[in-house]
């Protein structure tokens, strides 16, 4: 697979046209499964990660027709092409700058990745746009059961999957939505929905998952445990508790900006359209800043000629590896952010 063709499209998950797109960005539903008869992959050796590979990648490989699957030697890829899928969810951090014997199966949409030998022996996970949960979970447990028929898992009667982290033990399901909260950042709100998410037990990550910061107001939502609950609680807790809570605090935020504060919103809207329309020298933090403003602007209908889609491919277009891949060099410093803000001046068109 060609991780360079990739730059020219989106991801199903950035599409925008899911339900509540407008703030929740995606869903995911990732499965974390281990082979039994190997130790984890802390513990596992250079021959034992050498065998893990190469099996799980062969039954990954027998179900590549009916999924429509590409593999990915992580291993062989260069620090660019990981970096891309890095930035494109389709693999961890982890992943990328992992040990050896590394790979990824992944379908075209991008909307399926398998992460072998990752922080467990494999990371099932699917995307996509909007709250669509129940979508992922359905085509993440019809991998998964294909998979069981090829793969022994370690699996206990009394606690269910194991897994590498003790959150994950049980369902070894993690889920989660990635959500634009920009209005409840801006009235102040957003610490207090801090504190009710820790209160229900959730973790909240920034943009790229565990040990990044929420730039840009993007904020990844997810369970913190999964022994003894089945997956259709998990799930239902999701769908009907706290991503309408969210969406609901997001959406009232919304509501008294435009309501009480119609200046401040359009101002923080029009310099950002101002300053990515003119700027010369943009770094990633200050393009997702702005781009943050922008797409609340969009969403929120108080600028015109732009959508959603065109907004969420800016802000996966300008990231590092993707800028370069697209400039086919590789450039640093001032000439990597002049190159970002060209890109932007060259694609943003939007009329207010």
């Amino acid at each position: 697979m060609d991780i360079s063709d990739m730059i020219e499209g989106n991801g199903e998950w950035l599409a925008g046209s899911g339900p509540r797109s407008d703030i929740v960005i995606s869903s995911r539903v990732r499965l974390a499964r281990n082979v039994a008869g190997y130790p984890f992959m802390s513990k596992a050796n250079r021959a034992q990660r050498n065998d893990l590979h190469q099996k799980c990648r062969d039954k990954l490989l027998e179900l590549s027709g009916e999924w429509n699957l590409s593999y990915v030697d992580i291993d062989k890829a260069d620090e660019v092409d990981r970096q891309i899928l890095v930035e494109r969810h389709l693999i961890s951090k982890q992943h990328a700058c992992g040990e050896g014997s590394r790979g990824a199966a992944l379908s075209p949409d991008e909307g399926l990745s398998v992460m072998i030998n990752e922080e467990d022996h494999l990371r099932l996970q699917v995307l996509r746009s909007g709250v669509q949960l129940k979508e992922c979970w359905r085509v993440a447990d019809a991998l998964d059961t294909s998979l069981q028929q090829r793969l022994d898992f370690s699996y206990s009667p009394k606690f269910g999957y194991l897994t590498a982290c003790p959150t994950n033990v049980g369902t070894g399901m993690r889920v989660s939505v990635m959500m634009h909260l920009p209005a409840l950042k801006i009235t102040g709100d957003i610490e207090k929905i801090f504190r009710a998410a820790k209160d229900m037990h959730l973790a909240i990550r920034g943009l790229f998952g565990e040990g990044t910061e929420a730039v840009g107001d993007f904020y990844q939502i997810s369970n913190q445990t999964t022994l003894g609950r089945s997956e259709d609680e998990i799930l239902s807790e999701f769908n009907d508790e706290i991503i309408p809570r969210l969406v609901t605090a997001e959406l009232n935020a919304r509501t008294i900006l435009e309501q009480e504060r119609p200046l401040t919103l359009d101002d923080r809207i029009g310099r950002a359209i101002g300053i990515l329309q003119n700027a010369r020298l943009l770094s990633t933090e200050e393009t997702l800043f702005f781009l943050s403003h922008l797409r609340l602007g969009v969403a929120m209908k108080r600028v015109a000629g732009l959508d959603i889609h065109t907004v969420n491919l800016l802000f996966l277009k300008t990231q590092p590896a993707h800028l370069q891949r697209m400039l086919g060099k590789a450039v640093e410093g001032d000439m990597r952010k002049a190159a970002r803000a060209e890109f932007i001046r060259q694609n943003l068109k939007p009329k207010k």
